[in-house]
């Protein structure tokens, strides 16, 4: 039994304690659940946003101190990530209770940002409540969910520093705001109906306020239109996936031809109707990312993935496209971004209405106005775990890796799928996806966001140590060339290989890195694409080998037309078969190419395992031009998916060239026989993992790294899985293809200069 203590006991002592917590800590409630969890275990002190994190300071009972900092840990909000935190001893001040207090900057920012995050189930039942407040607002939020990164104008995370700033509280929304019991304790994009932005939907000189315009929207959509909608981070081009006349109209209206569209379905049930979802599709497609998931199809929708055996679904992730469902709209939405093929997504809502004119037949607009522009991720499960194949909303601009750098690092990345990366304090920051920035809209959004991000951590030009790609004629390395503060050259396939041992924090791991894709910039000038590097991050890596070398006609063109690129291999066999015949069926422009192959003229040297599969392709049938990168491998891929396990054909290793002529030889000599088409490509995915298997075995006691967007390839890494099991490391935070070479690029870099 616990004993009153005596009149003249003293009574317990208090310390204090100042803690900081680093990580993804602003913008997912973290303050308000400190203020929660200090007052559970009776102390008293304030809590804070920085440049750095959160600050807090307590005062209290050393025990309920102790309690206090380990269940922040243990307790955090789902959508905080804590990297790090740290505490020492305190002056105490004689505080009684505890408060929220404004945030305070005094140095540069270092935090890490929140993404975006989907609206909560307790947002969604409110918001489907009729005696609510809130009842059918497309603007719901609390502190679980609601646009973080997408209006974030500034750094700390306040609502003056958002793009809600415009809209002041009503008392209402104020009250909430104030109440530790509320969970939009401290939301700062809190909004209501009465004082908060709206939406309205336009078509032609007719606008529509309310639910009645996401009603509007949801019957134009039944009716085959095609919708504009505003979302979180920029506009989507919406249509029914089941109406083939939308989708075909959507894909000329939108110079779109084959690139895959992707869906959008209602629920969990609804996407297993439509694909087949392993737990780990699942588990992605739910995840608070929210990404398109790519799975396969079980049903074919015409139009919306042509030669395509997968398909890409994914959630509802605002209230609006919840409403959108629930007013009747098709529960299978084409949601595609808002844009012409290869232009950046619209997201501001004057260039919208220009750049979507003659695209969309109404707008259904937000009030809100977007910061800046994030489309929609895309991610696979594939045999090494999630895959991450566009790095978008819900990841971006999260921390991938921390590196040994106080210096600020920009690296700018490649010219394809281009992200860049800002490193501050060590932490390596990747923006969203760009685009390719061949394209005017694209190259003014690359520069754009090295602007956002360079303002938003306080980083002055001059004091960049700036990254980029070894290409002399990247518009990336030109836009780098041209900012103040140091330039460094990191080549193309060492910066694949080293954003996988960035992601790790393996810098010192001694590794065989495996860089396969299509293009890529070498040392000695010539294209590169099939390498394989020894060594580490720290202490560089020795190219050791690679593919044979093909003489590439015409360059750059050779990419959009495989029997351009087939061209180049196939003048090194030792064979008289006419392509132009059955069953190859080659058109003209093989000739063509042929005869700048053989007269040496405008001639490449490459060892690009990406113009390889072309190559494949072509052989096997695909001897059109490709409308979107990688459609060839794409196509080969599938191809192989009608055929069992078969041997793989000869792919021998010579003087350090994996001699592609053998294998190309058994190629052609099958299809002349009449063996399947299926088969050929089988044995041609078994024939590389074979090569890579081969070099392998001169390296066994490293792990092997596979990056480059060859290893975006299913089957292949299925192949790779089962032939060195965890010995294989691949990309898990980053794309394996070009959208991850920034981080590469900041690692590379990172040591260079680090003491």
């Amino acid at each position: 039994m616990a004993r009153a203590p005596h009149a003249d006991q003293e009574a317990p002592a208090l310390v204090a304690r100042r803690v900081h917590i680093q990580g993804i800590v602003q913008g997912v409630g973290f303050r308000p659940f400190v203020y929660r969890l200090a007052s559970a275990h009776h102390l008293a002190g304030w809590v804070r946003n920085d440049e750095s994190g959160v600050d807090i300071h307590v005062e209290g009972r050393p025990e309920c101190i102790e309690s206090f900092q380990a269940a922040i840990t243990a307790e955090a909000p789902s959508a905080a990530h804590i990297a790090r935190q740290t505490s020492c001893a305190a002056a105490l001040e004689g505080l009684t209770g505890f408060v929220i207090r404004d945030s305070e900057r005094r140095e540069r920012p270092t935090t890490a940002l929140s993404p975006d995050l989907p609206v909560c189930a307790a947002c969604l039942n409110e918001m489907q409540d009729p005696a609510a407040r809130r009842f059918r607002y497309p603007y719901i939020n609390c502190t679980e969910c609601g646009p973080r990164y997408s209006i974030l104008t500034a750094l700390p995370y306040d609502r003056p520093n958002t793009t809600m700033r415009g809209w002041p509280m009503c008392e209402y929304c104020q009250a909430q705001y104030e109440d530790p019991n509320d969970r939009r304790f401290h939301a700062q994009p809190i909004a209501c109906p009465h004082c908060g932005p709206r939406y309205s939907m336009r078509s032609g000189s007719a606008v529509t306020w309310g639910h009645d315009a996401v009603s509007a929207a949801a019957l134009l959509l039944r009716d085959g239109a095609i919708v504009a909608v505003k979302s979180l981070g920029g506009y989507h081009l919406a249509c029914d996936g089941r109406n083939a006349e939308s989708v075909q109209a959507l894909r000329e209206r939108k110079f779109r031809k084959e690139r895959p569209f992707a869906i959008m379905i209602p629920g969990v049930a609804a996407a297993r109707e439509l694909v087949v979802l392993s737990d780990e599709a699942e588990t992605l497609l739910t995840s608070a990312q929210r990404p398109i998931v790519l799975a396969p199809a079980r049903i074919a929708l015409p139009g919306v993935a042509p030669d395509n055996d997968e398909l890409g679904v994914m959630l509802p992730y605002t209230p609006l496209q919840h409403l959108l469902f629930a007013a009747g709209a098709p529960g299978t939405l084409v949601m595609t971004s808002a844009n012409r093929s290869s232009e950046p997504i619209a997201y501001a809502d004057p260039d919208a209405s220009e750049r979507l004119a003659g695209i969309a037949d109404a707008f259904l607009i937000g009030e809100r106005p977007i910061a800046r522009r994030v489309d929609d991720s895309v991610a696979r499960a594939g045999p090494f775990g999630g895959m991450i194949l566009r790095r978008a909303r819900g990841y971006a601009p999260d921390v991938v890796a921390t590196l040994p750098c106080k210096r600020p690092v920009l690296a700018v990345g490649a010219d394809l799928k281009n992200a860049v990366a800002l490193v501050i304090d060590g932490q390596a920051f990747v923006s969203q996806h760009i685009g390719d920035l061949e394209h005017y809209q694209s190259l003014e959004a690359f520069r754009q966001t090295i602007e956002d991000l360079c303002s938003m951590y306080d980083v002055v030009p001059v004091e960049l140590l700036v990254v980029h790609d070894a290409h002399p004629e990247y518009q990336s390395t030109a836009h780098a060339s041209a900012l103040p503060g140091e330039k460094l050259a990191v080549q193309h396939h060492r910066a694949h290989v080293a954003s996988v041992l960035a992601e790790r924090g393996a810098l010192d791991t001694d590794v065989l890195g495996v860089a396969f894709d299509g293009t890529g910039y070498g040392d000695d000038g010539t294209i590169w694409g099939g390498e394989f590097f020894t060594g580490s991050v720290r202490c560089g890596f020795q190219r050791v080998a690679s593919l044979r070398e093909a003489l590439l006609p015409g360059g750059d063109s050779a990419a959009r037309f495989p029997v351009q690129a087939a061209a180049g291999f196939l003048d090194q066999l030792n064979s008289s078969v006419d392509f132009t015949t059955p069953p190859f069926c080659f058109p003209q422009r093989y000739r063509k190419a042929l005869q700048l192959v053989r007269k040496r003229v405008r001639l490449f040297p490459t060892t690009s395992v990406g113009r390889l599969f072309d190559t494949a392709a072509a052989l096997l049938g695909f001897t059109r031009a490709v409308t979107f990168e990688g459609q060839a491998a794409m196509w080969l891929e599938h191809l192989s998916g009608g055929s069992a396990q078969v041997a793989a054909y000869p792919f021998p290793l010579r003087d350090g060239r994996l001699d592609f002529r053998p294998l190309l030889e058994s190629m052609i000599a099958d299809r002349l026989r009449g063996r399947s088409e299926a088969e050929i490509a089988r044995a041609f995915h078994e024939s590389i993992a074979s090569g890579i298997s081969i070099v392998a075995g001169g390296f066994t006691q490293v792990p092997l790294v596979l990056s480059g967007g060859v290893f975006q390839n299913a089957l292949l890494l299925e192949l790779m899985q089962a032939a060195f099991g965890a010995r294989a490391w691949t990309n898990e935070k980053v794309p394996p293809n070009d959208g991850g070479i920034c981080l590469g690029q900041a690692a590379l870099a990172a040591v260079a200069v680090a003491p």
